[in-house]
């Protein structure tokens, strides 16, 4: 499996934060924790579409 690092300290916390949210809440929706992640990191819309095609591909890696 290859990792590719986001660009921007935002973007890194907010994969951090998505991806610690699904540990502990695995009930919780991708898409919700998306758009909470897009608003709590304050993510411009390219960080927002990067940030929801890493966690689509990291699907169809498994």
């Amino acid at each position: 499996m290859t990792t590719i690092i986001p660009q921007g300290e935002d973007l890194r916390k907010a994969v951090k934060w998505i991806s610690e949210e699904r540990t502990d809440h695995p009930d919780r929706s991708t898409g919700k924790l998306l758009n909470e992640a897009c608003s709590r990191f304050d993510l411009s819309p390219k960080e927002a579409d990067y940030l929801r095609r890493f966690f689509a591909q990291e699907k169809t890696d498994c």
